[in-house]
C-alpha cells in the first residue's frame, strides 16, 4: 500500500514538472496550478490566431503548378506537381498531350491530396514540338480544367 507521503511526494513532483511546463515562477500548489491553467489558455488563442491565418492563407492562396519539361532523346519527359488534387485534372492534361500531337507513352499519377504525374511521350508524326510548348499547354490544361 503506497503511504501518505509516497502520494505526497508524486503529486509534489507532478507539479513541479507542471510549472516547468507552464514556466511557473510560482511557489505553492494552487498558484502553479493557476499558473499552467492561463498558460493552457494562451495556447489555445495561439491555436486558434493560428488556424485562422491557416484558413485565410489557403483561400488566398492560389494553388501554383509545378510543371517541368525535360527533353528526351524521343520525346519528353512531364513531371506535373499541385498541393491539391481537382477532380478531372488528369484528363485535361491527357487532352491536352493529345492535341498537340504528343503521344503518351507511360504515365503514373497518383492524386491523395495533392496531384503527382510524370508522363513520357513522344511526338506523333513529323510535328516538332518544343518543351515549352509541352510546358504552356499543361499549365493552361490546368487553367482550364472545370474543376479548378
Amino acid at each position: 500500500m503506497v503511504s501518505r507521503e509516497q502520494k505526497r511526494g508524486v503529486l509534489h513532483e507532478k507539479l513541479q514538472i507542471l510549472r516547468s511546463v507552464a514556466h511557473s515562477h510560482a511557489e505553492d500548489d494552487m498558484s502553479i496550478i493557476s499558473d499552467a491553467s492561463s498558460y493552457i489558455k494562451e495556447l489555445k488563442q495561439k491555436i486558434t490566431k493560428l488556424n485562422q491565418e491557416i484558413a485565410s492563407g489557403q483561400h488566398a492562396k492560389v494553388c501554383q503548378p509545378l510543371v517541368r519539361v525535360e527533353v528526351l532523346e524521343n520525346g519528353f519527359l512531364i513531371n506535373v506537381f499541385m498541393d491539391k488534387c481537382i477532380p478531372g485534372l488528369l484528363a485535361s492534361i491527357l487532352e491536352a498531350f493529345d492535341e498537340i500531337g504528343l503521344s503518351v507513352l507511360e504515365a503514373r499519377a497518383t492524386c491523395t491530396g495533392s496531384f503527382r504525374l510524370q508522363a513520357v511521350g513522344e511526338e506523333e508524326g513529323d510535328d516538332l514540338i518544343d518543351a515549352h510548348a509541352v510546358e504552356q499547354a499543361v499549365v493552361q490544361a490546368i487553367k482550364n480544367c472545370p474543376s479548378n
